[in-house]
């Protein structure tokens, strides 16, 4: 790899982690957030959307929503776990593209949105093991507890 692409992915990590972290860090500080107008407004998989704006369960969709944003922008600005948390956060991605209605998800979309591209950079993250790229990925998997336990080398990257 160039230093050019290195630096390159990079950026797209750390961007794309301060995005998602401060997404997430405004959630969790705002006492009034709620993903509970989003499900219910849901076009697409109504039924769904509706079972997770459903009073019961809504606290626990707000929860998920607010840390695993933030969680997964202080996993790409750290670069550390980063394929693990690109791929759930493709996930999360998927879920919060999906209720705006798969064809037009906005005026001015016909299926891609900001969502579907935050999700194929997360992609991009995830297969070039972008945590190794001036990240803590490389000095973790050089930890004796990685050396222990092969997996856990995987998984941190």
């Amino acid at each position: 790899m160039t230093k050019f692409q290195k630096i390159s992915l990079f950026l797209l990590r750390i961007s794309t982690g301060w995005f998602m972290f401060w997404a997430g860090l405004s959630h969790v500080l705002d006492p009034k957030f709620s993903a509970g107008g989003y499900l219910a407004n849901a076009k697409s998989f109504v039924g769904l959307y509706h079972f997770l704006a459903n009073p019961a369960v809504l606290p626990v969709v707000n929860f998920l929503t607010a840390w695993g944003l933030t969680l997964l922008g202080v996993s790409l600005i750290l670069g550390l776990a980063v394929s693990f948390s690109s791929k759930l956060g493709v996930v999360l991605m998927v879920l919060f593209w999906l209720p705006l209605g798969i064809l037009h998800p906005d005026t001015h979309s016909f299926i891609v949105d900001d969502h579907i591209i935050y999700a194929a950079a997360l992609l991009v993250l995830a297969s070039m093991h972008a945590g190794r790229v001036y990240g803590l990925e490389n000095w973790c998997s050089k930890l004796p507890i990685c050396s222990k336990f092969p997996k856990l080398r995987n998984w941190l990257g």
